[in-house]
């Protein structure tokens, strides 16, 4: 008898648009269980972490369902965002609710790949990344896109779910990471491919060699902060002059 996480695996890379196509109708309620509706919080201090100023044009990668996007615009008076994401199916769900809220004009979409942004150099005043960069397939290439793309003294964000290695309680953090969050993604999801996350989380790298690779990257004063017992971390680095 055939495995059939090993067939669906055969259809769609995990991690790759085409699954993210597949789960976009759930994603939001997903996000909102999972994190214990920790996530909206989250994303606040990413985009507080930008400094972003007012008028600012910022590059949101792995955008997902605009999210982050809906929250720069909403805390960054009269910014601009730039969604990009390999999923076509996410964004137009993003789309949707950046309609319903009269903010569409401010966010423009595109399909795109990380790895090859299709931007000039200097274009951007920040750019952010939410529990995308696990996703990509050559995170230290990714970066230097975005260095690429933003403006000297610009500030580079990436919000990543971790896994919890040091504290009293990262035990349970373990547990919730590795066995529930999963276990409910594929549940609630109707999804296989949702395994995947328990697998990507393990695979990123730790918090210090992460902030290292930002540095290899070209950033500048990288550092990092631990968010919810280590289960997710806030990154950030200032683009050079």
């Amino acid at each position: 008898m055939s495995n059939p996480d090993a067939d669906v695996s055969t259809q769609v890379r995990p991690g790759s648009g085409a699954m993210f196509d597949a789960i976009a109708p759930r994603y939001d309620l997903l996000n909102r269980l999972m994190s214990l509706g920790l996530d909206s919080r989250w994303r606040r201090r990413a985009v507080d972490a930008l400094q972003a100023p007012a008028g600012a044009n910022i590059l949101d990668v792995a955008a997902g369902t605009l999210d982050v996007s809906l929250e720069v615009v909403a805390r960054v008076h009269n910014a601009a965002v730039t969604a990009l994401d390999p999923s076509p199916q996410m964004l137009a769900y993003g789309e949707r609710k950046a309609g319903e809220q009269g903010v569409d004009t401010q966010i423009s979409t595109i399909v795109g790949d990380a790895c090859a942004l299709e931007f000039a150099d200097n274009t951007f005043d920040g750019a952010v990344v939410s529990f995308g960069i696990r996703n990509i397939p050559d995170r230290p290439l990714a970066l230097r896109e975005m260095v690429r793309v933003c403006k000297p003294g610009s500030r580079i964000v990436v919000l990543e779910l971790t896994e919890p290695r040091t504290g009293l309680l990262a035990p349970l953090a373990r547990m919730h990471v590795h066995h529930l969050v999963p276990r409910l993604g594929a549940l609630l999801s109707g999804q296989r491919e949702y395994r995947y996350l328990q697998r990507s989380i393990a695979a990123f790298p730790p918090p210090a060699e992460f902030v290292e690779m930002m540095a290899e990257a070209g950033l500048q004063q990288t550092r990092c902060e631990r968010l919810s017992l280590g289960a997710v971390h806030l990154f950030v680095g200032v683009v050079p002059n």
